[in-house]
This record gives structure tokens, sequence and C-alpha cells, in this order.
């Protein structure tokens, strides 16, 4: 039997879906795995050919705002602690790094090694459920930096990079077809993109396999956080290792798009085509004349990804369901294929 060409623009989502009622009245290893499959299959059957394992062992009920991306890597961290003192919280506060934050994810204190971070294992565990090829996501090393009180290496370039280390030791033995790193903060502060850049490539630079970068301009319980456009970006987009970027572009003034014109054509962009801030559920057509705008803008073959614009976990489960379905019957209406979807 023959395989079916792969569409010139695949369907993917970005990290996390809304966590099933029955996971968080009855939390166990089992009903995590049960639920990561029934997520896979929610999103393959919607017409999704790069799904995600949906994020759902990361939510932290003490941070919900950021849905665990940050707790779940730098708490089992050697070196940080996450004990977060008095002190500890107003030293943060004024190095007034994030306004989004009273007091760090944690206190680095030590070198930082692995710890307790296991990210092969909740990677395998994937796996074993996901019933074809996923992505896996990371938050960047300069992200998670900038949520630390660095009590040890005294230079935040040092910090960063000691990050990356880190993860890029974690990411080299991942059992996944892709990997996908997250960025929300740089697109606020584009003059750290060379630090930032350098991190993340070496994160990308250990994974044997295609590498994506996300970027949007944050989504804090649906708020926008971040000021920026993407022109300023484009030299540290341009610097990154990635197979390809993945976009916010459905929540951005139209004029952004004119900008990525510029990312360098080895690079495939990923276009954010579902408002993750919003209830409402897109039309096929919507979606269909999304690409249109963006193919003409950018040129044909430019788009290689279509996705929404950041992680479902702030939506119900019906809309995030809906969404998918849409994003996926779009990408079909425009490319002119004719397929049933569940």
């Amino acid at each position: 039997m023959i395989s079916p060409a792969k569409p010139r623009i695949l369907t993917t989502t970005v990290g996390s879906y809304p966590v099933p009622d029955w996971l968080s009245a009855l939390p166990s290893e089992q009903a995590v795995i049960d639920a990561t499959r029934v997520i896979f299959d929610t999103q393959r059957q919607a017409g999704i050919d790069l799904p995600t394992d949906g994020e759902l062992y990361r939510f932290d009920v003490n941070h919900p705002d950021t849905n665990g991306m940050i707790e779940y890597f730098v708490r089992p961290m050697g070196g940080c602690d996450p004990v977060i003192g008095r002190a500890d919280a107003e030293a943060f506060r004024a190095k007034q790094e994030m306004g989004f934050r009273s007091k760090p994810a944690a206190v680095v204190r030590e070198p930082l090694h692995g710890g307790g971070l296991n990210l092969v294992e909740d990677c395998r565990r994937a796996s074993e459920v996901s019933g074809g090829p996923f992505k896996f996501t990371v938050t960047s090393p300069y992200m998670l930096a900038r949520t630390l009180l660095d009590d040890h290496y005294g230079d935040f370039d040092a910090l960063t990079l000691a990050i990356a280390d880190l993860l890029a030791e974690q990411v080299k033995d991942l059992p996944c077809s892709h990997l996908q790193v997250d960025e929300a903060n740089i697109p606020g502060s584009p003059e750290h993109g060379p630090i930032a850049a350098e991190a993340i490539n070496r994160v990308l630079d250990a994974f044997d396999g295609p590498g994506a970068v996300h970027f949007c301009f944050g989504n804090y319980g649906g708020q926008t956080i971040q000021a920026g456009k993407w022109k300023p970006l484009l030299e540290f987009l341009n610097a990154l290792h990635a197979d390809h970027l993945v976009l916010e572009l459905a929540h951005r003034p139209k004029d952004d798009l004119e900008a990525l014109k510029e990312i360098r054509p080895e690079t495939g962009i990923g276009l954010g085509v579902v408002d993750i801030k919003v209830n409402q559920v897109e039309t096929p057509e919507e979606i269909a004349k999304a690409i249109e705008e963006a193919e003409n803008a950018l040129g044909d073959g430019r788009v290689r990804f279509i996705h929404p614009d950041c992680g479902f976990w702030m939506l119900k489960r019906s809309v995030a369901d809906r969404k998918i379905a849409s994003l996926a019957k779009g990408r079909d209406l425009f490319l002119g294929i004719e397929k049933q979807h569940a």
C-alpha cells in the first residue's frame, strides 16, 4: 500500500491542551497516561499532522496562569531552591524582571545540574501512547533564567547558558520526532537577542531531529504581556538554528506579516491562524483566507506549518477541539484536499 504524500502545509499544535475534568478530579499516573492518549487521539482524528502531548502533567496549581511552563523545569533542577523566603521575594521584585511575577520560580544557590529533572521519562511516557510522530516542548533557557533569582553565578548570561547546557543534555535523548523550544519573553526584549539565540541554539543543536522555536507575546490568563512587533526581532530570528518558526500571528496586527518577508528562506514559517485568546471558533474559510494572505505576502511555499497562536490550556475542551478541527479543514480547503475529518 502506498502512503499518501504529505501536504505541503502541515498542521500542528503548540503545546498545552485543556486538562480533562476527570484528570483534575482523580489525578494519578495511570490517569495522566490515559488522558495523554485521549489528547493525542483527539488531535489526530481532527486532522493534526504533528500533535503534542498536551503537557497535562506539567500543570501547577500554585501558578496556574503560566500552566507550569516554568516551575515544571526549574524546581526539579539541581542547584535550584524552590523554597522562597521573604528576602528572596523582595530581591526578585527589586530586579523588576517580570511584572507578572511577584517572586522567583526558584533561587539558584549552587551550580546547576539535572537533579530530579527527567524530560526523557516524560517524553517516553508520551511516546508509548502517541500513535505516531509527535512534538515535545521545552521552555527556552532565556525565559527560564528571567524567572530565577541568581545567588550563585552573578551574571545573567552565565546563568542562561548554564540552563541551556542542562537542557541540551536532556533533549539529546528524547524519543520524539520534533523538538520545540518555547520563548515568550524575547519578543518584548529584542536587545537580549544574542544571548537568547545562543542559548536556544545549544538546545536545538543537541536534539537529533527537526527543531522549531515558538514565539508569542505572552499568554498570561489570556492577556498579552509583551509589547513589540516582529520587525525588531528579525536579526534574532535569523540567527536561530531552527527548521521552522512557530509564530503568533492571528492575534497580531496585519503589518507584522510583512516583516516576515526577511526571514531567511531556509527557515520554514509556521503561521498562527487560530486565536487562543478568544472563544470564538474560526471557520475553515477564515483559516484558508489567512493562509492565502500569508502566501501572497511571503511567497508561495513559505508557509510550512499552520497552528494556533499558543497553547490551549486556558480554553474549554469543547472550544479547543472545534478550533483544531477548523484548523485542519481550513488547510485542506486552501490546498484543495478532499478529506473526511472526524
